[in-house]
């Protein structure tokens, strides 16, 4: 095999005997199905490269191992390969306890082909959504005065996520007379006394 990083087998020497096993099958099984592959260590545990994205990753824990794809949500042709066991465990596989525990040889290749495209294809995962922290929420002056007379709405204004938090100030610049928006926010304050989020009011 080529492009093995020397991390890795001190890695598999330093665990247990029976991960030992499971450790070096899953290597020679990557290896052997993508070839190109370039081993590296990345959060202290192995990791396979493809074209230089992650394919994939294996662990040993003191009870058991663990693989997984780093793609996983984009395999559209393995998703009924997968097992929903790696719900409860990290990977996609489940708790590894031994070498019987994981699928097919046929299984894996499939697998691993797959994960093999996406890296080909340069196809990415969606970045996550960054949380918008709460100084990027805009409170209408007048909703604000509302607030800071009211203690307790005010606190559990301030609770809410700034989802919860968007619905009341849109609730209340909708308002297209003042006197609509004035009652609006009395109703706003009403709500969050009694700590309801706005689309309680639809319930």
């Amino acid at each position: 095999m080529q492009n093995l990083d020397p991390r890795i087998d001190a890695y598999i020497s330093n665990s247990a005997p029976f991960a030992q096993e499971i450790l070096n099958f899953l290597r020679n099984t990557v290896h052997t199905y993508c070839p190109e592959c370039v081993e590296t260590m990345k959060w202290n545990f192995p990791h396979f490269l493809y074209k230089g994205d992650i394919l994939c990753s294996m662990a040993a824990f003191k009870q058991h191992c663990a693989f997984g794809f780093w793609k996983e949500k984009l395999m559209i042709k393995s998703s009924s390969l997968l097992t929903d066991k790696g719900k409860t465990a990290m990977g996609d596989f489940g708790k590894i306890s031994c070498i019987q525990d994981l699928p097919s040889k046929k299984v894996l290749k499939a697998c691993i082909q797959e994960a093999m495209d996406l890296n080909e294809k340069a196809i990415k995962l969606p970045k996550p959504v960054k949380k918008i922290p709460d100084s990027a929420i805009v409170i209408p002056d007048d909703f604000q005065r509302a607030l800071n007379k009211q203690a307790r709405a005010k606190k559990n204004f301030n609770a809410f996520s700034n989802s919860h938090k968007r619905e009341y100030i849109n609730y209340i610049l909708e308002a297209k007379r003042d006197a609509t928006r004035l009652a609006r926010i009395q109703k706003s304050i009403e709500m969050l006394s009694d700590g309801k989020s706005h689309n309680s009011k639809y319930h």
